[in-house]
């Protein structure tokens, strides 16, 4: 049988390829507009990727026998399960940007393609360019740390901001390339000629056009580009723990792939349930806090040997626990116009 540089015959990349595709294509018709997505509907795409991965496998099983469905099912798990931090890393982003709801599929559809590409990287080098990787966990750590302090202070506000002028991503983006300091739309770049109009207009008379340049960044981009990076800097830990259930590219890219597809509606789950739950944002700072201590304890342990690090297993169970907490807070102590509003309907 004829095999491709993966290590399987094309049927079987050529099945990956067009299943990717396909259900990527249809994710991006289907979520076109920039209202927020309901409950219902990000629960659903979850039932569906999780569907697309199960087919997959099922697809394995057929072509190529029990184990290496089994092995593309242990990675497409251990994947999922590494990535659940990025959820809450990803609700602080946005916080922190204070980006509208019903943009925040189309900053994480680009930012889950980037994703894509890096883990592709990441797989073809293996595990070799990754040695930095307890450095930059560390570092990575008193980031996450800092957010949730921020979020803390910042009462984890989504009111869109008028003037990023002052946010630290825009004073350090507009040293390196001209940037708006505005939101524009769903654009992540705007034409200087369509800016110097926007100038003009009294609510931005104090916004000036100085910096040289044809397209100007906008903040949605720098939102993007931190999400990027910070997915960049989980796959430090999940991917080496991927690669060392499989050493065949196809069946890591794929696990990696489905997972990380998934994980982007789970995200609108856990989003859309934190506006019922009037708590729930509470246990996510808990939990950035506690992403922080277990990035670091890890890297700490690889560069040291101390022996105290926290498993993919006991992640998730602390996880599952904040979240129970913050959930069952939520039911018991509601908001109070939420506890008023029941009292004026009597």
């Amino acid at each position: 049988m004829e095999l491709t540089p993966l290590g399987f015959p094309p049927l079987t990349l050529a099945v990956f390829v067009g299943l990717a595709l396909a259900a990527l294509l249809l994710d991006m018709v289907t979520h076109r507009d920039d209202r927020p997505i309901s409950l219902a509907r990000a629960a659903g795409w979850s039932i569906f990727w999780v569907g697309i991965s199960l087919a997959f496998a099922g697809f394995l099983y057929v072509q190529h026998g029990a184990q290496a469905a089994s092995l593309f099912l242990t990675g497409y798990a251990l994947e999922k399960v590494l990535s659940v931090d990025n959820l809450f890393v990803f609700m602080a982003i946005f916080a922190w940007f204070k980006v509208p709801d019903g943009l925040r599929h189309r900053v994480l559809y680009w930012g889950i393609l980037g994703a894509i590409v890096f883990r592709g990287i990441f797989v073809a080098i293996g595990t070799g360019l990754l040695a930095l990787g307890p450095w930059v966990e560390i570092m990575f750590a008193l980031i996450v740390a800092w957010t949730a302090v921020m979020m803390l202070a910042g009462g984890g506000g989504d009111d869109e901001e008028e003037d990023y002028s002052r946010h630290l991503a825009y004073r350090f983006a507009s040293r390196l390339f001209p940037v708006w300091p505005k939101l524009y739309g769903r654009h992540f770049f705007v034409a200087r000629r369509t800016l110097e109009v926007e100038a003009h207009r009294t609510e931005n008379k104090d916004l000036s056009l100085a910096a040289k340049g044809a397209l100007f960044a906008t903040p949605l981009f720098l939102c993007l580009v931190v999400v990027e990076v910070s997915d960049v800097l989980f796959a430090f830990d999940s991917v080496p723990a991927v690669i060392a259930v499989s050493r065949e590219p196809l069946i890591v890219y794929s696990a990696m792939l489905f997972a990380i597809l998934g994980l982007r509606t789970l995200y609108f789950v856990l989003e859309a349930l934190k506006r019922y739950l009037v708590h729930l944002e509470k246990a996510v700072v808990v939990l950035l806090f506690f992403i922080a201590a277990k990035l670091g304890l890890n890297a700490t342990d690889h560069l040291f040997h101390h022996g105290y690090s926290i498993d993919a297993n006991t992640s998730l169970i602390i996880v599952l626990a904040v979240l129970g907490v913050g959930i069952v807070a939520s039911l018991l102590f509601p908001a109070e116009e939420e506890v008023a509003g029941e009292v004026s309907d009597h």
